[in-house]
């Protein structure tokens, strides 16, 4: 392989497979894809700490990282343990300010510690979590890109991207937002690459786009 190809590691979304990348495409001479994967949390474990634990997964230099919902959330974790080539977050949101009201309220009286997570009885109400209120057939995409239905995990995300506490961006991040994202609306979001009638599952729908566009925001940190 050409010793000078980029490696570029996915992170997907809460509960999400690496399948919601299934339609990426990149350029095999210039780059190689690695798709990491949700794993069991220890016993309130910091979201710090997780981070560091799944940077053990990384086995390159000089990486891209990108990361989709709460998988951006995380890759922003994981970056302060690792020299990245680039930082790219897709429906995600960059710091504590960024979320909506909801999830703040939600920290605020601790909802969800209550959150429906057990999945077995409440596996549309966890899909709207997931992919948002409106989208059609949320059971059905549920049971094809969502793998990870272990109460531990859920629980413990859900607190962690409620109760995410990061104040401000981190510098150089590439943030990519869908203007009718209904999970974290783009109005909330300061700086970002606005994707036209992009949702909060665009990596799905909309990865023409992402296939077009994501070999030079890596290369050079800015859209063709």
């Amino acid at each position: 392989m050409n010793q000078d190809v980029i490696h570029v590691y996915f992170m997907p979304g809460m509960a999400a497979s690496p399948k919601i990348f299934e339609n990426i495409q990149l350029p095999e001479n210039q780059f190689k894809m690695h798709f990491l994967e949700w794993f069991i949390p220890e016993p309130d474990e910091a979201l710090k700490d997780y981070a560091l634990r799944m940077t053990k997964k990384i086995k390159h230099e000089n990486i891209a990282l990108i990361g989709v919902s709460f998988g951006g959330v995380l890759v922003q974790e994981m970056s302060k343990y690792l020299k990245l080539r680039r930082l790219i977050i897709i429906s995600s949101v960059s710091s504590k300010h960024e979320l909506p009201k909801r999830m703040k309220i939600a920290r605020k009286l601790k909802a969800y510690a209550i959150a429906p997570t057990s999945l077995a009885s409440h596996i549309d109400t966890f899909a709207k979590y997931a992919f948002g209120s409106n989208v059609k057939k949320r059971v059905e995409l549920y049971k094809k890109y969502l793998s990870v239905n272990d109460k531990r995990y859920l629980d413990w995300a859900l607190k962690n991207m409620v109760c995410w506490d990061q104040d401000k961006p981190i510098p150089g991040t590439i943030h990519i937002h869908g203007e009718k994202d209904m999970v974290f609306p783009c109005n909330h979001i300061n700086d970002c690459i606005k994707l036209k009638g992009g949702t909060h599952i665009m990596i799905i729908n909309k990865f023409k786009w992402f296939n077009e566009h994501l070999p030079s925001l890596i290369l050079t940190g800015k859209a063709v």
